[in-house]
């Protein structure tokens, strides 16, 4: 059923062709809101566009560099895109973690710097930073994700007092485990680090910590992003939502 409040409203989803961002960039257009799906796949950054009746803008976001002199026309702007590794960090590759830095945090400072002047023309705007759990504590073995998380917290934090007076909130989404092909691709990572059996990973590690044990549906996130954004949530801003089943309520 659509809502129709995000009408003339323009939404840029990273990573928005599979997972949180696709479930996003469903549910804004659902709202009315006319949606960017940015991604590197452009197969599948079409495809989803086209499900939206958007449009698609194929980047490499971990090529900062090429986004130094970058403008951006949105009134959303939602930082998700995202890549694991799971390795000890004495045989963690620089490479590897230098690209999630780049890719999870600088890419997200130079969309946001991009976003804000057109926002603050309008006196309106909502960026959403799809963190994590990891954003709030910390898990072995994930030392590049749980640092470009915790940044992204912080950058999330001065988006929000800086964009306030001029009618822009800034938020992040910390779900624990959410049904996405990130998380399907670790599930190997994670057996050969903790020395398991793949088929135990999701019990013995992914929910370990929650109070539910289930897996989070993309779905479930998206409708805390359609909210943020919405004029219902004007005076949130500069906080951290948890939808991690309990996770972080130890």
């Amino acid at each position: 059923m659509s809502i129709d409040d995000l009408t003339g409203k323009r939404a840029l989803v990273t990573g928005g062709a599979s997972g949180i961002g696709l479930a996003c960039a469903h549910e804004f257009a659902r709202r009315g809101a006319h949606v960017v799906v940015a991604d590197l796949n452009a197969d599948a950054a079409a495809t989803a566009a086209a499900e939206v009746g958007g449009e698609a803008w194929v980047v490499d976001l971990s090529d900062t560099a090429a986004l130094d002199d970058l403008t951006l026309d949105c009134d959303i702007l939602v930082n998700n895109a995202g890549i694991q590794r799971v390795s000890p960090i004495p045989d963690f590759d620089p490479d590897a973690f230098r690209l999630m830095m780049r890719l999870m945090l600088e890419s997200p400072f130079l969309l946001i710097r991009a976003a804000l002047p057109t926002m603050y023309e309008r006196g309106w705007g909502r960026v959403i930073n799809i963190s994590s759990a990891h954003g709030l504590r910390a898990s072995a073995f994930k030392s590049a994700y749980v640092s470009a998380k915790h940044g992204l917290e912080g950058l999330s934090k001065v988006t929000a007092l800086e964009g306030g007076p001029h009618g822009v909130t800034s938020n992040c989404i910390n779900p624990a485990y959410v049904r996405t092909p990130l998380v399907e691709k670790q599930i190997a990572d994670q057996a050969r680090v903790h020395g398991i059996p793949e088929d135990e990973v999701v019990e013995k590690i992914m929910l370990t910590e929650t109070a539910i044990k289930r897996l989070i549906e993309p779905e479930e996130v998206a409708s805390l992003a359609g909210w943020l954004a919405s004029e219902a949530a004007g005076m949130v801003t500069g906080a951290s939502y948890t939808m991690d089943g309990g996770w972080t309520a130890r």
